[in-house]
């Protein structure tokens, strides 16, 4: 049995004030998350709305529907959002960014880049980024080593894998056997983009552990310069790296992971339990936010959306956005709704179970809650 986690690095992250709004009756379950939570939101909105049809001054901090003029926080709060890299992959959050949605719902938006879902937890764990957008597998290592204070995946973005496998030559016929003794640049042992890429490797009779050599020793966001300096046969790469190396001409991508892993919980959002109960309307707030970034993806052309997101990328021209966005857009990578299913969930454990990292199952209602992205869904 592998081992299955690492002994987090401190991760140096700037400090922020955060705002506390608390709903009356909300407090800390001292690690257990209490699942009446989504409960307890729909039912002060209902009160909510009785409120207003009676004409009761009664304030509640939760509002049934948000549009895009009133927004679910009372005044702005700053939220640090921990990212597991910056990738178009991520477009609907970038969107959600650059058209305004965050400040429309009443979030100052401070985003900073872990390069790493084991950073990332690590800095939710600390108390240095109050939500973590990285792979759902961390929260269910984190769960297995005993968290005391449950990390909880409440929006799920991506159903796919976003990462290509890209060869030093054209390869119009590639079949995965082509990798049979060949070196390929990976990634982390335990994380995502690998378990997904093994996954694939073993639903097509490979073994990654003796068929081929895997490089796992190269940081993420390294590999594509790496691949144009060594002699490794193949590099697996998210973008905008892959088409990167396309433009650069030191590289071809051969294959999607996205489309040959079928669609997995790629990436989500996630906060520790006490943060979630503590601030529900901020959570609400950022999921709608998020939504109105998803509804616009899937309602605009890749043109419009690599225009919307340029400015998160400036180091890439526009015309080379598009096509990462279209590339996306064709292989069904985004989600129309953030509402994570225990489908999804349940090949993420499989998935784990696959790469020998699991010891333990943690239940799917103890690590995901729904009903933030069912109600920003509305």
């Amino acid at each position: 049995m592998k081992k299955i986690w690492k002994t987090f690095a401190a991760v140096c992250l700037s400090a922020v004030l955060i705002t506390s709004l608390l709903l009356a009756g909300c407090g800390k379950t001292n690690g257990a998350f209490d699942t009446s939570t989504e409960t307890d939101i729909e039912e002060e909105a209902a009160a909510d709305e009785s409120s207003k049809e009676t004409g009761s001054d009664e304030n509640t901090e939760t509002d049934a529907k948000v549009d895009d003029t009133e927004t679910i926080l009372p005044e702005s709060v700053t939220v640090t959002l921990n990212e597991v890299a910056h990738s178009v992959f991520y477009a609907p959050m970038y969107v959600a960014i650059e058209e305004g949605y965050f400040e429309e719902e009443g979030i100052d938006l401070d985003l900073v880049c872990g390069y790493g879902a084991d950073k990332v937890m690590a800095a939710v764990l600390a108390d240095e980024a109050d939500i973590g957008f990285m792979g759902p597998e961390t929260t269910v290592y984190a769960a297995n080593e005993g968290a005391n204070d449950q990390v909880i995946n409440f929006a799920q973005l991506t159903q796919r894998a976003g990462n290509f496998l890209v060869a030093r030559e054209e390869m119009e016929d590639f079949d995965w056997s082509d990798l049979v003794g060949k070196t390929v640049l990976g990634g982390r042992e335990g994380g995502m983009p690998e378990m997904v890429f093994e996954y694939i490797l073993k639903q097509n009779g490979i073994d990654p552990d003796h068929d081929l050599d895997i490089d796992k020793s190269i940081d993420f966001g390294s590999t594509a310069a790496a691949f144009i300096s060594n002699t490794a046969d193949f590099t697996v790469e998210f973008e905008p790296y892959a088409t990167g190396l396309e433009t650069e001409g030191a590289g071809y991508v051969v294959a999607s992971l996205g489309v040959d892993s079928g669609y997995v919980p790629y990436t989500a959002f996630s906060a520790k339990a006490s943060y979630i109960e503590e601030n529900p309307d901020v959570i609400q707030a950022f999921t709608n936010a998020l939504q109105k970034g998803m509804d616009y993806v899937n309602s605009h052309t890749a043109a419009e959306t690599a225009s919307s997101i340029a400015p998160q990328f400036a180091d890439t021209d526009e015309n080379s956005l598009e096509t990462i966005v279209a590339r996306y857009l064709e292989q069904d990578t985004w989600k129309t709704d953030l509402i994570f299913t225990e489908e999804s969930y349940n090949l993420l454990l499989e998935i784990l179970e696959s790469a020998d990292m699991l010891t333990d199952h943690p239940d799917y209602k103890n690590l995901v809650i729904t009903g933030y992205a069912e109600k920003a869904a509305e």
